[in-house]
């Protein structure tokens, strides 16, 4: 049996959460590799709705889990969700849950930061979510980073937050914004050790002796491969490596235990922030996907921009990506929609192309190139098999196959973990 990697294949929330919880069924532990608490995914159990950030999905199901040396950790935020899916009934503890130890801290002094630079760059914002992300990332690279090992290590804490402060104050200053104090950072760096110290450890041994075990491991990503901040729509991207190489680095494993990579997309196409959308409709028709699809950030809670399926930008997803299979969400959401449209490439100066070229300039510039697919009337909300889907529904997820060069091995038909249509078991290989 196969390990498996879910990625997303547009710009997040495709939906990655529900197909997590529905695979981590078949799984025997369940990893997060990269980002932070600015990723969200939102499961429906029953009449439970999960909103997990930092926590892996595969706890809904009773599966271990672990967040790996590639997430950055507030582990402020991360306390608290640990404390609010506890009131909601799920068992979260350090025989659930398992952190690597040389996993990067988020520290107040990096969202200020963070929210600092946005509101300086004025209307050439990002739209990060403002929650340090990127300057965490930032001091990893440098080489200044506060790790959850260093918990343990009152003495180490405070020569590095001397280091620390002495980058980010100054920064700080130079933008106007309030600077940080030394000693209040450590009392509460200390006061947070005893609570995030007992879920510890070097990962990457558990997880070499869970492959050796044969166990199944499911590797779990944040955001999406256009919002990788070397392969998707820069700089309007996240701050990590969101392609299924990462899931390797980002756990302490080898490449060649990472297994089948399950890319996500949504049956149409989102985005929540700035930066470039070649297939985004601001009329009606957006405005409904954007309703029917609840299209709203399971983090930011800000609204998402809703557009046509952009075959091109998938397929150079799958290609950079490492994607092998495809699951297709949210098909329901284009029921009764008469006609459908598929980007095919995109018209930039009088040329066609074939992909989204890295060139900022260039993307803002990419208008779609569409094909036309008639729409179904019949609903496909709930169907669980290919003979509960109207043909017309079926026809559109074969286009799609054609165009981005990859099969969908299942789709998701409402935001129940049981209303997903099994074409090939990723755990098979």
């Amino acid at each position: 049996m196969a390990n498996v990697a879910v990625i997303g294949a547009q710009w997040g929330d495709e939906g990655k959460g529900k197909v997590v919880d529905w695979l981590a069924s078949r799984a025997d532990l369940v990893v997060r590799f990269q980002g932070g608490h600015n990723a969200g995914h939102t499961l429906v159990v029953g009449d439970q709705t999960y909103k997990l950030s930092l926590l892996p999905s595969g706890l809904v199901r009773g599966k271990l889990g672990i967040i790996g040396n590639g997430v950055v950790i507030d582990p402020e935020a991360l306390l608290s969700e640990i404390a609010r899916v506890r009131a909601q009934g799920l068992n979260v503890s350090p025989e659930t849950l398992r952190i690597a130890d040389n996993a990067t801290l988020i520290l107040p002094l990096h969202p200020a930061i963070d929210r600092a630079r946005e509101a300086s760059r004025g209307d050439s914002k990002i739209g990060t979510t403002g929650r340090g992300i990127g300057p965490a990332y930032e001091d990893k690279v440098a080489r200044r980073a506060i790790r959850v090992a260093d918990l343990a290590e009152p003495e180490t804490l405070s020569a590095k937050l001397d280091e620390l402060l002495l980058h980010h104050n100054t920064l700080l200053a130079g933008l106007g914004a309030p600077v940080f104090e030394k000693q209040a950072l450590l009392d509460r760096l200390l006061e947070l050790a005893p609570l995030v110290l007992p879920y510890a450890e070097p990962v990457w041994e558990r997880l070499d002796d869970a492959r050796r075990a044969g166990k199944r491991i499911l590797f779990e990503g944040a955001q999406a491969v256009m919002l990788d901040v070397d392969h998707g729509t820069y700089p309007f991207v996240t701050s990590s490596n969101t392609v299924a190489a990462t899931a390797a680095s980002g756990s302490g494993m080898g490449p060649a235990s990472v297994g089948f990579v399950l890319g996500i997309a949504k049956a149409y196409t989102t985005r929540v922030g700035s930066g470039p959308f070649p297939t985004e409709l601001l009329d009606a028709t957006g405005r409904l996907l954007g309703e029917r699809g609840h299209e709203f950030g399971t983090v930011t809670g800000r609204p998402r921009r809703c557009g046509w399926f952009d075959a091109t930008l998938v397929r150079q997803a799958v290609k950079v990506g490492g994607v092998q299979g495809l699951a297709l969400t949210k098909l329901d959401v284009l029921d009764g929609l008469p006609e459908l449209n598929i980007c095919t490439g995109y018209r930039i100066g009088g040329e066609i192309f074939r992909r989204l070229p890295a060139s900022p300039r260039a993307q803002a510039a990419a208008e779609p190139v569409y094909e036309t697919i008639e729409g179904w009337t019949d609903s496909t909300r709930g169907a669980r098999s290919w003979a509960d889907l109207p043909a017309q529904a079926i026809k559109y997820v074969r286009r799609i196959e054609e165009l981005v060069e990859a099969p969908v091995t299942l789709v998701s038909t409402s935001p129940e973990r049981d209303d997903t249509i099994l074409v090939r078991d990723p755990f098979e290989g």
